[in-house]
């Protein structure tokens, strides 16, 4: 693959382009600044602490079972990639402006957005053939004995998605590595090629795999009265609702990424509304992995059980607290009685 010369590449915001307004400039900055503190303030406590409730409910259920569901333990996977996402996103908080790193730092943020981001979008694909197999359980034996094996397929899909982490990083290119530079978790100094290969890994041959098993978990030949299927039908639509929201925002953000690359192959840097939307793009992005942990906590059975759980606990401890802390108060009347009692006796 040819090495691209990628020094000339700018953000519209900080060019000496003539041609780009300053009004235009601080709008698209004032409309970045305030996605910014909204999903600083609201999405990211409420992501954080829906996937730490998902994590403790996890090893709780697993200590007590010592055994659980393959579709249990992918979504806990799952709940670590978008904590990993939420931790990494923090770094939207300087905006309108960019986190300012050397361009080695800014690829080694990028392979761990990368290897979270890869690995969501496979355990997703593997929930979806989980749910097939489950739809047709007399076939495809040999996929099935694969999958009854939950730990080593989260092994390969963590595998699949670091060396395709590692190809997409390769992709930044090696040169200026010490010098300082604006960084995105996608960096704008990467060259065309990661993009589209990006898109054809992490979005494109996804969504067509899930796809495919999609269309006959629902034909009129599969067994509706499975037993499992009736079992896990909260784990199903909690899984279901996530795959929509995730395909809705990962095809707003992959869209964008695809035209930022269209651009460079034009060797232009775009308007600041190309940089505006690019923004709100990775901003949506970012709160699906938010909201996905929410689903998670409010749509699947145990976690929903486990957090009332916690919440009853939490309760509780609180008002033995109160209690302990504020003694019963003894009547005054009764003070007195006691007073004098004790005086008729000394008498």
């Amino acid at each position: 693959m040819i090495s691209h010369n990628m020094s000339w590449i700018k953000y519209p915001s900080q060019s000496l382009d003539t041609h780009i307004s300053i009004e235009e400039i601080i709008a698209s900055q004032n409309i970045i600044s305030r996605f910014m503190h909204c999903y600083i303030a609201l999405f990211v406590p409420t992501g954080l602490i829906a996937s730490i409730f998902i994590l403790i409910i996890f090893i709780k259920n697993y200590l007590r079972h010592n055994a659980l569901e393959n579709l249990d333990l992918f979504l806990f996977a799952y709940a670590i990639c978008n904590m990993i996402t939420i931790l990494l996103s923090v770094t939207v908080i300087t905006r309108p402006a960019y986190l300012k790193v050397t361009h080695l730092g800014c690829g080694t943020l990028s392979f761990f957005f990368n290897v979270s981001y890869f690995m969501s979008q496979y355990l997703l694909v593997l929930m979806m053939i989980t749910f097939l197999l489950a739809r047709y359980p007399s076939r495809a034996a040999l996929i099935t004995s694969a999958t009854g094996r939950p730990m080593l397929c989260v092994g390969f899909v963590l595998t699949c998605a670091f060396c395709i982490s590692l190809v997409v990083v390769a992709l930044l290119g090696t040169d200026n590595y010490h010098i300082e530079t604006d960084c995105q978790l996608d960096p704008l100094f990467a060259w065309p090629e990661y993009e589209i290969v990006k898109f054809t890994f992490g979005f494109g041959l996804p969504s067509l795999f899930q796809i495919l098993c999609f269309i006959p978990f629902f034909v009129k030949e599969a067994q509706p009265d499975v037993p499992s299927l009736r079992q896990n039908i909260h784990v199903y639509l909690a899984v279901l609702t996530i795959m929509a929201s995730t395909f809705a925002c990962c095809l707003f953000y992959n869209i964008m990424i695809l035209s930022r690359t269209t651009l460079k192959l034009q060797r232009s840097i775009g308007t600041p509304k190309n940089e505006l939307m690019m923004n709100i793009a990775e901003i949506v992005l970012f709160s699906e992995s938010c909201v996905s942990s929410i689903f998670v906590l409010c749509l699947h059975k145990q976690y929903r059980h486990g957090i009332w759980t916690i919440i009853k606990n939490l309760t509780k401890i609180c008002r033995r607290k109160e209690t302990t802390s504020n003694p019963p108060e003894i009547p005054e009347t009764e003070i007195v009685v006691t007073s004098l009692h004790s005086r008729n006796r000394s008498h």
